[in-house]
């Protein structure tokens, strides 16, 4: 992951040796030799996603001039630090710091996630708040991804109960290997550190309109930005509606940097087929992409 452009350039390879002096961890050996067991592990994805998605940015953004940008989740950091509003150092501290929080917490608590494909979202709130109340559970709805894809958040118990109400809705649920209950109330004492050290950075106004996960508008501000973000651990991603407002705003290519695709292929599922463009960048190989848009 991420190889093949910091092989072709010192200044990407630096970002890398930058991420493992400021986690500690070994990134490139875990995840250019390592094991899928390791890779998997959210304080050593965190900063390692970061540095990629880092690096795709800076090797196109001569190539990009955005009128929106957001990210999902971890990637709201990566938009962060690519808008101006933090540093490059800045983000890795703090996505380091974020996924060692993560990890713990995920250690000491019950928590899990759940997705839930199938159900339209006004039953999925419905029946996550009759569980909730029914087990004396913490369960929310933490992502929003497209009309039809949601995932949950909370107390195992709580899940488990879930699984049977979405069956009734002639849905389906698919619990995911995560390590917690990411975006939900549960991360209460991880999202009251990181604040901390989002305390200690220098803010700054972003030079694109930056729409967060948890508000789906954007904001420029660079102290509300801070609170929004002090919050993130613990609040809901909003995708698919920062999608259906960029779109009314007029977006109408959405370029996704980063390995995969997966959110670029998110967007038919949102605006319908053939709206706009969806384009993915996966790695520096696949910059041809941009040839037409």
């Amino acid at each position: 992951m991420g190889r093949e452009l910091a092989e072709k350039d010192r200044q990407f390879m630096d970002l890398w040796k930058k991420a493992e002096k400021i986690s500690s961890y070994p990134l490139r050996e875990i995840f250019w030799d390592g094991n899928d067991q390791d890779m998997s592990k959210t304080e050593f994805l965190q900063p390692a996603l970061t540095v990629v998605n880092l690096n795709l940015w800076r090797f196109l953004e001569h190539r990009l001039k955005p009128e929106f940008m957001t990210g999902h989740s971890l990637g709201e950091f990566s938009a962060l630090c690519a808008a101006k509003v933090i540093s490059t150092k800045q983000a890795i501290e703090l996505v380091s710091l974020r996924g060692r929080l993560m990890a713990e917490s995920g250690k000491d608590s019950q928590g899990a996630m759940a997705a839930i494909l199938k159900v339209k979202q006004s039953d999925v709130e419905e029946i996550t708040r009759e569980v909730s109340l029914k087990t004396d559970q913490i369960l929310i709805v933490a992502n929003y991804n497209t009309p039809k894809q949601f995932v949950v958040s909370g107390n195992v118990e709580a899940i488990e109960a879930l699984e049977a109400l979405v069956k009734e809705a002639r849905g389906r649920l698919v619990k995911l290997p995560v390590s917690g209950a990411f975006h939900s109330p549960l991360m209460n004492e991880a999202a009251r550190e990181l604040s901390k050290l989002m305390d200690k950075v220098e803010w700054k106004t972003p030079f694109c309109r930056l729409f967060f996960n948890s508000t789906t508008k954007a904001e420029h501000d660079p102290e509300k930005i801070k609170k929004i973000m002090q919050k993130q651990m613990i609040s809901p991603v909003y995708f698919f509606q920062i999608v259906q407002d960029m779109y009314q705003q007029g977006a109408t290519t959405f370029v996704e940097i980063g390995p995969k695709g997966v959110l670029s292929r998110m967007i038919p599922q949102i605006l319908g087929p053939d709206k706009v463009r969806e384009i993915n960048i996966g790695s520096s190989e696949e910059d041809h992409k941009l040839a037409d848009a």
